[in-house]
């Protein structure tokens, strides 16, 4: 028969729990204890920032929600002040003070230098959008993005209007440029963004009194004019509205569901580990 060797002590292998002796009787009787679990562990510790860290950005995200509708509130009062006759020098740091301010322009296209901006869409419709120089009775010139056209029309088929023009626009500055954005290819008529200076540059510059400001036309027309205008390839400009966008509010939603849910999950583990320690506490 295999025979145990006498060193060999299963109640001291490693592999066992503590543990622990009684006396019954004359005998003392091995009581094993299994080990306690820590309160605090790297997982526990996660757990309890991931709703701190919620809460807080979604506190973020409400203060940017109240800055973004006091902003828009701000822009819609520019809308209702009465337009603007812009200088002959315009003070080009002036202008994001007066960003949406309607002003009113005449003049003279030039339609050689003519850029389409794209791609756009309107109403499901793909296309461009239309940015011209308008040379102005003073000689300067400055960069009015006309609206948009269809794909079926390109800067040789839209009709050419070479007489005086008189209009009303907003004032806006130069469109920031995200990540995905290829870059302006001016020499081979590719734009894909509304770079100011790029455009003033490519318009004629200092040297022809080209200044880098941006005019955005305003179509006040019904729906039924803008399909006609778009059939017959003329630039379709754009309602006098903010369209700035707003999503701050979803984000406090999402952030401070995120902050309750975590919350909730974090008290039930402690919950758990609680009756899992009073299970595991010595009987007297």
């Amino acid at each position: 028969m295999f025979r145990r060797p006498p060193s060999f002590n299963p109640l001291r292998s490693p592999l066992r729990s503590p543990v622990q002796y009684i006396r019954r009787g004359t005998a003392d009787v091995p009581v094993y204890s299994p080990r306690r679990e820590r309160w605090i562990t790297p997982s526990m510790l996660l757990l309890g920032f991931v709703p701190i860290f919620t809460f807080g950005l979604g506190t973020w995200q409400l203060q940017r929600l109240q800055w973004k509708v006091a902003l828009i509130d701000e822009l819609e009062e520019k809308l209702q002040l009465p337009p603007l006759s812009l200088p002959k020098r315009i003070n080009i740091s002036a202008i994001p003070e007066f960003v949406f301010r309607k002003v009113y322009l005449q003049g003279k296209w030039d339609h050689a230098h003519s850029m389409l901006v794209g791609p756009r869409t309107r109403e499901g419709v793909h296309g461009n959008n239309v940015v011209t120089p308008l040379v102005r009775q003073d000689g300067t010139t400055v960069i009015v993005d006309r609206g948009f056209i269809s794909n079926e029309f390109n800067l040789d088929s839209i009709p050419q209007d070479n007489g005086p023009v008189e209009f009303l626009g907003m004032l806006r500055t130069t469109q920031e440029r995200n990540t995905f954005t290829p870059d302006n290819k001016p020499d081979s008529g590719e734009w894909y963004w509304k770079d100011l200076d790029g455009m003033a540059e490519y318009a004629g510059g200092a040297s022809a009194n080209v200044q880098p400001v941006l005019v955005e036309q305003i179509f006040e027309g019904h729906e039924g004019e803008a399909s006609t205008r778009l059939n017959k390839g003329i630039p379709v400009g754009r309602p006098a509205r903010v369209d700035l966008r707003n999503a701050h509010l979803s984000y406090v939603i999402t952030w401070y569901s995120l902050a309750l849910f975590t919350s909730i999950m974090f008290v039930r583990v402690m919950f758990n580990k609680s009756k899992i320690r009073g299970r595991q506490m010595p009987r007297q």
